[in-house]
């Protein structure tokens, strides 16, 4: 076994030390809830907005100005959709 001193590395060398905690058992079910809600929640709210622009959209009674704030949403909506889905 070899002996590195630290204090003299060999030339064309690096370390680095690294202390990790580790993640327990109920930290990692805490975590994993905790992200499931934040991302339910979003799905809820994106779906919500994405159902009232449609609704906006199908509905008689609506003004040609709702129906364009309606249209642009949902552009935004679906432009962001596919910039994700494609990672560009």
């Amino acid at each position: 076994m070899s002996v590195i001193d630290l204090n003299t590395p060999p030339p064309d060398h690096n370390f680095s030390i690294k202390v990790e905690r580790v993640e327990t058992a109920d930290e990692r079910t805490v975590r994993l809830f905790k992200d499931l809600v934040l991302f339910l929640t979003a799905i809820a709210f994106v779906s919500l907005i994405a159902w009232l622009c449609f609704h906006a959209l199908l509905s008689d009674a609506t003004s040609a100005d709702e129906k364009k704030w309606a249209m642009s949403i949902l552009s935004a909506a679906t432009g962001g959709l596919i910039g994700y889905l494609i990672r560009k």
